[in-house]
Parts: C-alpha cells; sequence; structure tokens
C-alpha cells in the first residue's frame, strides 16, 4: 500500500497526513485510526466480521459493547434493514448526532457480531466533510470506538494512540480532533432520549426536532 505522505515509519508503524489513505486499508480490514469529527477514533469495514472481532481485541473492549457506526449519508441504513422514522431521519441527516435505532428481527442474527445481544446500533453521519468524502469513496459503513484500550484515557492525538498501540493498528492518520465525543440519542414512540450529552447540547437536539 503506497501511502502519499508518510511522516514516520518503523517496525510496521505506519502515519499519513491523508485522510484518503484510509480507504485501501479498510477496503483490505485493515484498522485505521484517525481524527473524526469528535475525538480520536479506531476504524475497520463494519461489514466485516473479522475486522470488528480485531478491534475488539486491539481495544479489550467488553464483547457484550457495541460500537457507533460511522456512514456518509442516510442510505446506508439500507444496509442494516433500518428503515428511519421523521424524527429519527432529522436527528441522523444533522451531522454529529449518534442515533441508536432498533434493529429488524430478520436481520439480529446475521448482525450479532455489530449488536452484540444489544438488537440495536448507534450510527452518525461525521460533521466532518473529509471524513464523509473518504466514507463515500470507502462505500461502506465503519465502526469507529475510540482509541484506547478499555479503561484508560482517550487518545488525545496521534503519539498518544501510538504509545497505546503500537503495531497493532495498520495505519495511523495525523489531524486535529475536536475533543468532544458525540451526543447520543434515541426516538422511542415519538420522544426523544438522550442517552449521552456530548457535542450537542440537550437544548439544541430538541430544538431540531421542532424545525
Amino acid at each position: 500500500m503506497r501511502l502519499k505522505k508518510v511522516y514516520f515509519q518503523e517496525k510496521n508503524i505506519r502515519i499519513s497526513d491523508s485522510l484518503l489513505d484510509a480507504v485501501d486499508f479498510l477496503k483490505k480490514g485493515k484498522v485505521v485510526i484517525t481524527p473524526t469529527d469528535t475525538i480520536l477514533g479506531i476504524l475497520a469495514d463494519a461489514l466485516n466480521k473479522e475486522a470488528v472481532e480485531n478491534v475488539y481485541d486491539i481495544k479489550k473492549r467488553n464483547p457484550l459493547k457495541p460500537y457507533i457506526i460511522l456512514i456518509p449519508d442516510i442510505s446506508y441504513l439500507n444496509l442494516f434493514g433500518i428503515k428511519p422514522t421523521k424524527n429519527e431521519k432529522k436527528l441522523l441527516e444533522h451531522k454529529g448526532i449518534t442515533v441508536v435505532f432498533d434493529l429488524p428481527k430478520e436481520r439480529l442474527k446475521e448482525l450479532e457480531y455489530l449488536h452484540r445481544g444489544a438488537n440495536s446500533l448507534a450510527f452518525r453521519i461525521p460533521n466532518e466533510k473529509n471524513l464523509i468524502k473518504m466514507l463515500k469513496i470507502l462505500g461502506k459503513p465503519v465502526i469507529a470506538p475510540s482509541a484506547n484500550p478499555e479503561g484508560k484515557e482517550p487518545a488525545k492525538n496521534i503519539n498518544e494512540a501510538i504509545n497505546y498501540f503500537r503495531d497493532k493498528i495498520d495505519l495511523y492518520i495525523k489531524g486535529e480532533t475536536k475533543g468532544s465525543p458525540s451526543s447520543i440519542v434515541r426516538v422511542k414512540k415519538g420522544s426523544i432520549q438522550i442517552l449521552r450529552e456530548g457535542s450537542i447540547s440537550k437544548k439544541d437536539i430538541k430544538g431540531i426536532l421542532q424545525k
């Protein structure tokens, strides 16, 4: 895999300043750490079971906790058999808000490696143009947990991420982060539940539904 620009490469640690370099790696089931629209994330192809399980091993993640999935637009929900309601669509298309959806019963077994028994999945359209561009070129949804082992503080920059994971990550992308996790919401029977208040306030989230 030829990178556009490598800052550092030693003992299989690869760093690039181009997010587009992530595409070839992700297509081949590899794992990439990059800034997202919130904090540093560990990206892997959400439709590749082996890649997803690899991230659980790398993070030493609780196997019952599912990951947030990044998509470039709402049409990608079709891959999971999800038909959003009007309010769910409003929230997701706002960008930057993570929305939890129940999965259809007929897809639960197939997608168990993603939902981990929760029977639901959380999606976000990132509020970051370059990340959306990369996802569209990739043509696949990606899991995007924070860049830290379970129980540790999320890495604030690439150097901290390398200290955590070394060559367990196939590619590191340099860049700035906004440093705040996304807000997580769920719509139940028409009412909104704020599961985590993050980068977008509870007040602003409720305002979106009133437009």
